[in-house]
C-alpha cells in the first residue's frame, strides 16, 4: 500500500489540482507505514484500508476546498462546545446519541461524518440522500458482524464519534479498528495534536454553516489524551466524563476492537493487544487528571456508568443543570423513547475472557488506582 496511490486516487475523484499540505502528507505517510509494517493485514484488510484512507483524504480535500471557495465559513463561531470523554465502554455512546435527540443540541451524525460535503442544509437534514446511503452501509456491516449491533447503537442519523473528523488529518485512534497499530498509537501521544484539532474545528464550522444549531456535543474517549490541544483550539470547552470499573472496561473494549477488526487480519495476539491498550489508557488518564488539576476542575462534570444505566434521564437532567441549559419536554420525551427502544434491543454479548489478556486483575487495579480511587464508585 502506497501513499502516492491514495493521493492520486483521491485527487482524481475530487477533481482538484491543489497540492496536499506537507503536514497532511506526513501524517498520511505515517499511518500508511504503520499499516504496512504493524497491522498484519490480510488481502481483505489491505483492500479495505486502502479504500478507507482514500475516502478520508477525499473528504479532507473537499472540506479544504469548501473553505477556500467560501472563506466566510471560517467566521462561524463554535461556542462553548461540550466534549464527552473518559475511558471507552463507559456509556459515552448512549449519552451522545441521547443528547442528539435534543433539537437544540448539535451532534456529529454518522451520515455527515462519513460524507460531510456538500455541507448539510437545515431544510434537508432529515431527507438528505446520504442518510439512506450511510444506513445501507451500516446495515450491510451489521448483517456481516451482528455482534456489533449489540455493543454499539448504530444508525445513520444518530450521533457518532468525532474521531472520524480527526481521521481526516490522519491522527486518530479510529485506525486501530482496522488492525494492530501499537507503535502508531503510542506515537500519537508524542505528537502535537493542535493542528489536528484546528482541522476538527474547520470541519465543525462547515457542518454548522448551513445547518444549525451551534451548541455542539462531541465525543470520543481518545480526546482524554489530548486535552491541552483541545483547550488551545476551544478555550471555552466543557467536558463530561463518564466512569466505570476498569476491570469491566478493558475486556469490553477488547471485545469491541476485535469485533471491529475481524476479517482484516489473520493474526490475534490478545496479550499484546491488551498490554498496549492498558498502556495507552493509563497514559491518557494521567494526562487528563493532570489537566483537571491545572485549574480546570470547574470545567468537568462526572457521570457514573452505573447511575446512567439505572436512570439516564436523571443523569442528563443533572448535566443540563450543570451546563445551565434548558431541558425541554421535547428533548426529554425523545430521549426516553430512544432509551426504551434501545433497552428492548440491547443484548448481552460474550466478552473476551480476562484470563486471555495476560494481565492480572490485581495488576490492572493497581495501575489504575490513581483513577479508580478518585472517580469510580
Amino acid at each position: 500500500m502506497y501513499s502516492t496511490v491514495i493521493v492520486k486516487s483521491a485527487m482524481q475523484q475530487a477533481g482538484l489540482q491543489t497540492e496536499l499540505a506537507p503536514d497532511v502528507r506526513a501524517n498520511l505517510d505515517r499511518i500508511v507505514s504503520a499499516f504496512n509494517q504493524d497491522a498484519a493485514l490480510n488481502a481483505t484488510g489491505e483492500a479495505h484500508v486502502l479504500a478507507m484512507l482514500t475516502d478520508k483524504l477525499l473528504n479532507r480535500l473537499h472540506i479544504d476546498d469548501w473553505h477556500r471557495r467560501h472563506p466566510g465559513i471560517a467566521n462561524e463561531r463554535i461556542d462553548r462546545p461540550i466534549f464527552g470523554i473518559g475511558l471507552p465502554r463507559t456509556g459515552s455512546t448512549a449519552l451522545g446519541v441521547m443528547m442528539g435527540q435534543d433539537p437544540a443540541c448539535r451532534v456529529l451524525r454518522t451520515w455527515e461524518a462519513r460524507q460531510p460535503c456538500p455541507p448539510p442544509l437545515a431544510e434537508h437534514q432529515t431527507n438528505d440522500p446520504r442518510i439512506a446511503e450511510a444506513q445501507a452501509n451500516l446495515d450491510a456491516t451489521l448483517a456481516a458482524y451482528p455482534s456489533l449491533g449489540a455493543m454499539i447503537p448504530m444508525a445513520a442519523d444518530a450521533a457518532t464519534e468525532c474521531l472520524l473528523l480527526l481521521s481526516m488529518d490522519f491522527c486518530s485512534k479510529e485506525f486501530e479498528a482496522y488492525g494492530r497499530l501499537n507503535s502508531y498509537d503510542q506515537g500519537l501521544l508524542q505528537m502535537d495534536m493542535e493542528p489536528t484539532y484546528q482541522f476538527h474545528k474547520r470541519a465543525l464550522q462547515l457542518l454548522q454553516w448551513r445547518c444549525p444549531p451551534n451548541r455542539w456535543f462531541l465525543r470520543t474517549p481518545a480526546h482524554a489524551a489530548f486535552l491541552p490541544a483541545i483547550d488551545a483550539v476551544y478555550p471555552d470547552a466543557r467536558f463530561v466524563m463518564t466512569h466505570r470499573d476498569i476491570a469491566k472496561v478493558i475486556p469490553s473494549n477488547m471485545t469491541l476492537v476485535l469485533s471491529l477488526s475481524q476479517g482484516f487480519s489473520n493474526e490475534r495476539d490478545l496479550a499484546a493487544m491488551a498490554c498496549h491498550m492498558v498502556d495507552f489508557w493509563e497514559a491518557a488518564l494521567r494526562r487528563l487528571i493532570a489537566f483537571r488539576e491545572a485549574g480546570n476542575e470547574h470545567r468537568f462534570h462526572d457521570i457514573q456508568f452505573s447511575d446512567f444505566q439505572s436512570d439516564p434521564l436523571e443523569e442528563i437532567r443533572r448535566l443540563y443543570d450543570w451546563l445551565g441549559e434548558p431541558f425541554s419536554e421535547t428533548a426529554e420525551n425523545r430521549m426516553r423513547s430512544w432509551w426504551t427502544a434501545q433497552a428492548e434491543e440491547r443484548q448481552c454479548t460474550g466478552k473476551v475472557d480476562f484470563s486471555e489478556l495476560g494481565i492480572s486483575l490485581d495488576e490492572l487495579e493497581h495501575r489504575f488506582a490513581f483513577y479508580s480511587d478518585r472517580f469510580v464508585r
